[in-house]
């Protein structure tokens, strides 16, 4: 008993924490920073589930919710692009080059918000990503100093819905020894401006 109680902690932890932030792209609060968390990529392009994460981008920037859309993703590698991936999908549908921005070093969750605040000084950021995924990404970027809404993606419970569901409950609990420890990310790097320039009138370069 002990151990279900053990095991089940960080995943109420999670709830607890991100339940009243998880919200549709109709009625979370506007800020001025969305938060795009990457997905993976087939020949090139983004997978289906990131590119229903970045409509769903694309919609709240078109709605007037958000004002810039960071994107955040895995580039350790030189053919393996995420985020250039995620903004030419971003751009296709509307979103203008100078309203978003690149993180090549998101490699995980709780890289890709400790990184928004750190290197990007987001404070306040809507989070977008699955529903299976939101409540997590939601309690990791409180947890890095980011005040976030999350709006979770709704997809059909196919067969990766059902892994996306699994990995959630071994990813809760490093999510909650993230929390807790607060470690570094892998890379961390200099301060950047471009969230600050994007957020400029004229909007600046990504």
């Amino acid at each position: 008993m002990l151990g279900c109680v053990l095991a089940l902690a960080p995943a109420t932890w999670m709830h607890t924490v991100a339940d009243s932030r998880v919200r549709t792209v109709a009625d979370v609060p506007a800020r001025d920073v969305a938060v795009v968390f990457g997905a993976g990529l087939r020949s090139g392009a983004p997978a289906p589930y990131l590119a229903h994460r970045l409509d769903a981008a694309a919609e709240l920037y078109r709605a007037g919710r958000v004002r810039v859309v960071l994107v955040t993703g895995d580039n350790s590698r030189e053919e393996y692009d995420e985020p250039d991936a995620m903004r030419t999908y971003l751009v296709g549908r509307g979103v203008p080059d100078g309203r978003i921005v690149s993180d090549f070093a998101g490699f995980d969750t709780w890289d890709s918000c400790v990184r928004a605040r750190k290197i990007f000084g987001v404070d306040r950021a809507v989070l977008v990503t699955q529903g299976f995924h939101v409540r997590r990404a939601v309690a990791l970027c409180r947890a890095a100093g980011v005040e976030s809404y999350g709006v979770g993606v709704a997809e059909p419970h196919d067969l990766t819905w059902y892994y996306g569901g699994i990995r959630e409950m071994f990813a809760a609990g490093k999510a909650a020894v993230d929390a807790a420890l607060r470690p570094d990310p892998r890379f961390l790097g200099p301060v950047e401006t471009g969230v600050a320039r994007a957020l400029l009138p004229a909007g600046g370069s990504g």
